[in-house]
């Protein structure tokens, strides 16, 4: 019986092993643009969401905290969390989940208006 098994599995295509093959890497690319693409670019995106964060900027942490950021350093943020007992908490950057309010700079309203001025003349 053996033998015969052997000798079936010899007169297969030379192609048998591209055609074995094939699924496996099929699915291997599927799964890539599905799964693996997306996840790298979420991630890309929270990278630079946590890079933003700056003074005032009203954000919700992991466990649902949500705050006004009063001092950042490289690895930890310092929130407000009540204004009227002046509560501070201190978390992890990578506790932040959402800029729910970003603050507004000085130099960006200056430009805004800078920017608007020029339409108007023009």
């Amino acid at each position: 019986m053996f033998f015969l098994l052997q000798a079936a599995g010899k007169q297969s295509s030379p192609g048998g092993m591209l055609s074995m093959l094939l699924p496996f890497i099929l699915m291997f690319v599927v799964m890539y643009f599905l799964i693996l693409r997306p996840q790298k670019r979420k991630e890309k995106e929270r990278k630079a969401l946590l890079a933003r964060v700056k003074k005032n900027d009203r954000v919700v942490t992991a466990g649902g905290i949500h705050g006004l950021v009063t001092s950042v350093r490289e690895h930890e943020v310092i929130l407000r969390i009540d204004d009227a007992k002046d509560i501070k908490i201190k978390v992890d950057r990578s506790a932040i989940v959402t800029v729910a309010e970003v603050s507004h700079d000085d130099e960006t309203e200056e430009t805004n208006v800078s920017l608007q001025g020029n339409k108007e003349t023009k």
